[in-house]
């Protein structure tokens, strides 16, 4: 008896080498794999486009890959001027590191990757490193009265406005998280579903939403709403 081929949703969530660490057993897995790759990629534009901007020259019109580099950084720039006004000149080498690491991360699908953005135990990290940046420029800022405004207008207020801080790194995560994760398990449970043949062409127009329109909106919403929690602790 021939037995029908079914086709398997396939998530990309696969371990490749498990160990132990203080009696716990542990895996390095597809995200982690992603996580190294797109590291790779990252630091090898950094130098490259630092190497080559250190060697044009003023009176030169740009061209080529340098052309490419002054315009995401004139992008970056205009972002960041544009939300935080006279305070983005500090957080644009962060807000730059971050866009890039999210684009890269959020578009890895493309190339056959599992997005690590698709794993809390990343977009958990990210929100948690925002909610201290915040916090701590807060502080810097404000010095007693960040604590005290928690109490503002009345004190009845706290638990709310406590929560509300408390909600800002979950919520950042949660979002790009879900929303990473969701085309993941989209295209999984299509290319489970298609025939060879149909794999090969249909596809690639989901794509163009699920990874491409989806993931730079949601790199753009994370680094957004980072800059506007930051720019409402220490704007005048």
């Amino acid at each position: 008896m021939i037995k029908p081929i079914v086709a398997e949703a396939d998530f990309m969530i696969n371990g490749f080498y498990k160990f132990k660490l203080f009696g716990q057993e542990l895996y390095i897995t597809t995200t982690h794999i992603s996580l190294l790759l797109i590291s790779i990629v990252f630091l090898i534009f950094v130098f490259a486009a630092k190497k080559v901007l250190l060697a044009a020259q003023a009176d030169t019109a740009p061209k080529g890959f340098q052309n490419f580099v002054e315009l995401i950084v004139e992008f970056i720039d205009n972002m960041v001027q544009g939300i935080m006004g006279e305070n983005g000149a500090r957080f644009r080498n962060y807000i730059g590191a971050l866009f890039m690491f999210l684009i890269l991360s959020n578009l890895s699908g493309l190339f056959g990757l599992r997005p690590p953005t698709a794993d809390y135990g990343v977009t958990l990290p990210l929100g948690l490193i925002t909610f201290g940046i915040i916090h701590y420029n807060g502080i810097k800022k404000n010095k007693v009265k960040h604590f005290t405004s928690l109490f503002e207008p009345f004190a009845l207020l706290f638990p709310i406005n406590l929560i509300g801080e408390v909600a800002v790194p979950l919520s950042l995560s949660l979002r790009l998280f879900g929303n990473i994760l969701s085309g993941t398990v989209m295209m999984g449970l299509i290319y489970g579903m298609l025939p060879l043949l149909v794999k090969l062409g249909m596809p690639a127009a989901l794509h163009v939403y699920f990874d491409i329109f989806s993931g730079c909106i949601q790199t753009y919403v994370f680094c957004m709403l980072t800059m506007v929690y930051v720019n409402d602790k220490i704007s005048d």
